[in-house]
């Protein structure tokens, strides 16, 4: 066989090769059924109460889940030590079978901000970040007042306040974070908070009105809650439960 006559051949297995792998079947994973909060439908809820929050409740024969929002948690989240958004959610065992809920495979995407991704923040992480925080600050405290005896009173004032409030914060979230839990009959209920970095090169001043998809992993699905703070006229409208 010639040189040419190889070179050929070689390349009719190549195409019969590449051919055959686009004709193989396809492995792809099946996609994770999808339960969408949506306004007036059957089980969705929405009301805004006299706590100051928003509740999203969406409910079934197996399970429920109701998300509640401050009502100023835009302008909470950025006056805290770091950039987090704070959401809480109750869930409910309704049905024969256990849930299990992981909280760090929860995810709130930024929609109104290049539908920027963010998985939950672990809290023990967080309080570790926070304890860190109110090291450099008390260190920060301690040169300032060297530099600046006079405004040593004012200087430790604003120390003790600063120590108070992350002590304040991480007895939060030691006591009042979503944990993994698993529900069942005889413990049905759960409830506490999830953390969200609202800090990314995607993420700059708040608009008039923020739009977010919290996503949450349940039951081999995925629950999707779409929420706007502030929310629309029309959901402001639906108060049954």
């Amino acid at each position: 066989m010639t040189k040419t006559c190889q070179l050929a051949a070689r390349s009719l297995l190549a195409t019969l090769l590449l051919s055959a792998a686009w004709a193989a079947p396809r492995r792809d994973k099946p996609a994770v059924p999808t339960v969408r909060w949506t306004e007036g439908l059957p089980g969705c809820t929405f009301s805004a109460d006299d706590d100051g929050r928003y509740r999203y409740g969406l409910w079934s024969t197996d399970f429920g889940i109701v998300l509640a929002i401050d009502s100023q948690e835009l302008q909470k989240a950025n006056r805290r030590t770091e950039p987090i958004l704070t959401l809480n959610l109750t869930l409910r065992d309704r049905g024969k079978d256990s849930l299990s809920l992981d909280p760090g495979a929860i995810t709130l995407e930024f929609v109104t901000h290049s539908r920027d991704l963010h998985p939950a923040l672990d809290p023990g992480e967080l309080a570790a970040r926070f304890k860190q925080d109110s090291e450099r600050f008390a260190e920060a405290t301690e040169r300032n007042v060297e530099k600046h005896p006079g405004k040593k009173a004012d200087l430790e004032s604003a120390l003790q306040e600063h120590q108070k409030n992350i002590a304040d914060m991480l007895t939060f979230f030691d006591a009042r974070s979503l944990r993994t839990l698993k529900l069942d009959p005889a413990h049905p209920d759960a409830s506490g908070w999830v953390y969200f970095s609202a800090s990314s090169k995607w993420i700059g001043d708040w608009k008039k009105q923020e739009e977010f998809i919290l996503r949450i992993p349940l039951a081999n699905q995925v629950i999707e809650f779409p929420f706007a703070l502030p929310p629309s006229e029309g959901d402001l409208l639906l108060r049954h439960r």
